[in-house]
This record gives C-alpha cells, sequence and structure tokens, in this order.
C-alpha cells in the first residue's frame, strides 16, 4: 500500500515541475494594466465649439458642408494617408474660414483647429489630444509656427516647421493637417458663398 500511495503521490514530469504559482500575480498585473489603459482619458484643451466660437469674436456663423470631389480627396490622401468622408464640416464667414479636423499621430487621432483667412493660416491650436506622449505639440511655442503659412504650389507649406523631440509623428500629423485646412480652404473659396 506505501508503494502505491508513494507512486500516486510521486510527480512523473521530474523534480523541476512545480505548480505554477505566479499565474495569479500575472494575471492581477494585467487587469490592473488595463484597467489603466481603459481610464486613461483623452486631454481635452479645447472644445471644438469653443475653438470655433473664438474664431469668430464669440458668435460662430452656421456650420457649412463642402463636398469633398474625387480630385481633392486624392490630394488629401497623398497627404494624410487616407481620405475624407464625402462632406467636410466647416465654418465661415467672409474669407475666414475655420476647420476641426483630425489626424492618427502614432496610434491615436488628434484634434486640430486651423483658422485660415485669405489663403494662410491665422490660428492653429490642438484642441484634443490622445497620445501618450507628445503633448507638447500642443503649446504655443509649436502651434505659432503655423501662423501665416500658406500652400506652395505643389501643396506643401511655405515654411518649415520645427518638430519636437519625441512627438515626431504628432507633429508630421499636425503638419499635414495644416496642408488639407488650406486645401479644403482653397476649394471652399472656389464655391459661392
Amino acid at each position: 500500500m506505501d508503494s502505491i500511495w508513494a507512486s500516486a503521490t510521486s510527480s512523473k514530469l521530474g523534480p523541476r515541475y512545480r505548480p505554477r504559482r505566479f499565474l495569479p500575480g500575472a494575471a492581477c498585473a494585467v487587469c490592473l494594466w488595463l484597467a489603466a489603459a481603459a481610464t486613461q482619458a483623452d486631454e481635452v484643451y479645447l472644445e471644438p465649439t469653443a475653438f470655433v466660437s473664438e474664431a469668430f469674436d464669440g458668435k460662430a456663423p452656421a456650420v457649412q458642408k463642402l463636398w469633398v470631389t474625387p480630385a481633392l480627396n486624392a490630394k488629401v490622401k497623398d497627404i494624410l494617408g487616407s481620405a475624407l468622408g464625402l462632406r467636410q464640416k466647416y465654418w465661415r464667414e467672409g474669407q475666414r474660414t475655420v476647420w476641426i479636423l483630425e489626424a492618427i499621430g502614432r496610434d491615436k487621432p488628434i484634434t486640430a483647429g486651423y483658422v485660415v483667412e485669405n489663403a494662410a493660416i491665422t490660428r492653429a491650436a490642438i484642441l484634443i489630444y490622445r497620445e501618450s506622449r507628445g503633448a507638447e505639440v500642443r503649446h504655443p511655442f509649436f502651434t505659432d509656427q503655423f501662423k501665416g503659412a500658406t500652400l506652395k504650389a505643389d501643396s506643401a507649406l511655405d515654411r518649415h516647421i520645427d518638430g519636437i523631440t519625441g512627438a515626431t509623428l504628432s507633429v508630421h500629423a499636425i503638419s499635414a493637417l495644416a496642408r488639407v485646412a488650406l486645401l479644403l480652404d482653397e476649394a471652399a473659396r472656389a464655391e459661392p458663398q
């Protein structure tokens, strides 16, 4: 009987086999990581409606919609890597237009607002930033570089935009959105008001 008991309690897997005691701890660590990732909120620096209102001295005009032609969408796709929808919302009063646009930075969308007047950017602002790094792009030392920017014939900005260490993809996304805002403004100005 002793030999049966001994063989039943001894491991056939050898002396190195031990129960996996680290699994409950690892499961807890994964759950905590997932909970932290889920609770990371978007950084809203300025509500899009407030940005539009500020651009028009507190009185935002009615929203308008620009029909995005296939030719215009092809240019946008060359810049952003993705196309827009069939219509793009914007606000217009005289020669001033306001555009709220989004592009992917590294992993998540960045929402930016652009005020364009007489084919030049007069204001750029980061409205909502969702990335875990690179939020320095929201500061005026970066966004002020876009003031006065226009498009060259090849749809590139007329100036160099200085980057920020650690935010390269965000800088590229915001610069691309500035180009798109100027392209869309050009198309909107070509339409009758």
